[in-house]
């Protein structure tokens, strides 16, 4: 029998890594799941200053349909602080992040810093909107405490150690198809 050679050796561990990789993405860990209108994202508490996520911080995930006349959407949060309200926004680019940016959802976080948000609503825009400085390539989804959130004009004070950021260490982002806009 042959003995592999050194270079076939590396060639195989990078194409089953690449494998690998791929079929996680294509489980729909992250964006779409298959070819199915369900998409998965993550969102984590980041390090203000690297932008790092935070081994062992808080963390929630979205699950949301990517196209249809209302978006609808489950989110799941973990490790946040106890009995808090927080809000599931639409952060717009630029600063204070109301381009036009939306409110999809609040609610308190219970005991052990768990939430949990679901819901159907109508937007009246496509993310990302084209006025927001990410289009057309994806929108921000962010979970912000209530408190630093003005939902009359949809923008955030700043208060980011609090937060919980989209995952931008994977390609593509949110999009939704808002269908019932001519």
């Amino acid at each position: 029998m042959r003995r592999k050679s050194l270079s076939e050796l590396v060639v195989f561990g990078v194409l089953t890594f690449l494998l690998m990789i791929t079929a996680v993405y294509a489980t729909g860990e992250y964006g779409q799941a298959g070819n199915s209108n369900i998409a998965h994202w993550y969102l984590y508490e980041k390090d203000p200053t690297t932008w790092e996520i935070v081994e062992g911080g808080a963390w929630g995930k979205i699950q949301y349909n990517i196209a249809g006349p209302t978006f609808d959407f489950v989110f799941n949060g973990h490790g946040l602080t106890p009995n808090t309200e927080y809000s599931l926004i639409y952060y717009a680019d630029p600063w204070p992040g109301n381009h036009p940016g939306a409110l999809i959802a609040s609610g308190t976080t219970n005991s052990e810093g768990d939430i949990h948000l679901m819901g159907s609503i109508e937007l009246n825009m496509e993310l990302p909107h084209p006025d927001d400085a990410n289009y057309p390539d994806f929108a921000k989804i962010w979970l912000v405490l209530s408190s630093n959130y003005n939902a009359a004009t949809n923008s955030v004070g700043w208060n980011p150690t609090e937060w919980l950021f989209e995952y931008s260490g994977y390609p593509g982002g949110i999009t939704y198809d808002d269908t019932d806009i001519p």
